[in-house]
């Protein structure tokens, strides 16, 4: 498929807004699939040095 413009290309034949909003939710999906076991296992770290500092301490 051709396109005549850039603009043309961004509104892809009045199916735009559903084309780039799937593009938006996939990117968002993904971004949340990589970031949540990095702040998970920042949690759990934290979560040990807590629990060993207070058992160095009784």
């Amino acid at each position: 498929m051709s396109f005549e413009s850039f603009s043309d290309f961004l509104v892809m034949g009045k199916h735009g807004l559903y084309v780039w909003s799937a593009y938006g939710i996939c990117f968002i999906v993904l971004a949340i699939n990589v970031l949540t076991p990095f702040f998970a296992r920042r949690r759990y770290l934290q979560q040990e040095a807590r629990r060993l500092r207070r058992e160095s301490i009784t």
